[in-house]
């Protein structure tokens, strides 16, 4: 069917997704402040540790569902890199909550 100059062109299926920044904001609305709270714990510690390696890789991984291009089909790695990130801020924490009942619960 020709194209007329009074309807829309059609969408190609490479353009931007209207909806992209949710996922990475979601994350990151709770991924930050824990890695925030984590580096200033560590430090207090005289350093991360064995978790060090765990925050750089919560933060790249944020940054890359940040970056990533906003087309429609990288939809599903921009999710899988802001869950990872999220998954990887909140494992000091968790792994922390879960010493603490398993020290307290004789």
């Amino acid at each position: 069917m020709p194209h007329d100059d009074m309807s829309p062109p059609p969408a190609r299926p490479g353009t931007a997704h209207p909806t992209w920044w949710r996922t990475p904001l979601v994350a990151s609305a709770f991924g930050l402040p824990c890695l925030v709270l984590e580096y200033f714990w560590f430090r207090s510690e005289d350093g991360a540790g064995a978790f060090g390696g765990i925050l750089y890789w919560a933060a790249g991984l944020l940054a890359v569902a940040w970056l990533l291009p906003h087309r429609r089909s990288l939809r599903a790695p921009r999710m899988l890199a802001a869950g990872a990130g999220l998954g990887c801020a909140l494992l000091p924490v968790l792994f922390a909550l879960a010493l603490g009942v398993a020290l307290t619960a004789n």
